[in-house]
């Protein structure tokens, strides 16, 4: 049991780390809003916990639900929220006059994560396959207690002094560049449109 504790914090880890940027991002468009953190914690449960439905019913053979060549297109998820908040960057929709900070939604943080976990799945789905039942248990539960860990870690580092001011200061711009970069790294890495 402790070994299969350890492999999945090392597994979470590995597939989760990039998750950290996206999030500070989120905190800083959140900045000045109430329920901030609660909002980014429950969209990244969401969004995890779609991810970790799909990996498990694809590792016990109902591959038909969503074929492996689907994952790739998730990309375009991001790269759509990322151009919008781009084209409401420039045609000023996104200011912040009140200074109250841009706010940040609940399906927008579960999208984006969901889309984001491609690469999750596709490790996912082998370990699972090679393991039992108890042990893919722990393995999500494991997961689904780390989600916190990292959600309170992007919180910490979009909250230290100079880091939360740039990111609120650069974030018209590098949200939506982080967004669409994300799409379009999820799209080539899984060959999408035969990239």
């Amino acid at each position: 049991m402790i070994a299969s504790i350890i492999q999945a914090v090392a597994l979470f880890a590995v597939t989760n780390i990039d998750d950290i940027i996206v999030l500070a991002l989120f905190f800083a468009r959140g900045a000045k809003h109430r329920g901030t953190t609660r909002t980014i914690l429950l969209g990244q449960y969401l969004g995890f916990l779609g991810i970790l439905i799909i990996a498990a019913v694809a590792s016990y053979g109902a591959v038909t639900l969503l074929p492996a060549e689907a994952i790739p297109y998730f990309g375009l998820i991001p790269l759509a929220l990322g151009i919008k908040a781009g084209w409401d960057s420039i045609r000023g929709n996104d200011d912040d006059e009140t200074g109250e900070g841009k706010g940040v939604t609940l399906p927008t943080v579960a999208a984006v994560t969901f889309a984001n976990g491609g690469d999750n799945i596709g490790v996912y789905v082998p370990v699972f396959v090679s393991n039992t039942l108890p042990v893919v248990a722990v393995y999500c539960v494991v997961f689904l207690i780390l989600v916190t860990v990292l959600v309170l870690l992007a919180r910490f580092i979009a909250t230290r002094p100079g880091i939360g001011e740039w990111l609120e200061r650069s974030d018209r711009y590098v949200f939506p560049l982080v967004l669409i970069a994300l799409g379009v790294v999820i799209l080539v890495r899984g060959h999408a449109f035969g990239i």
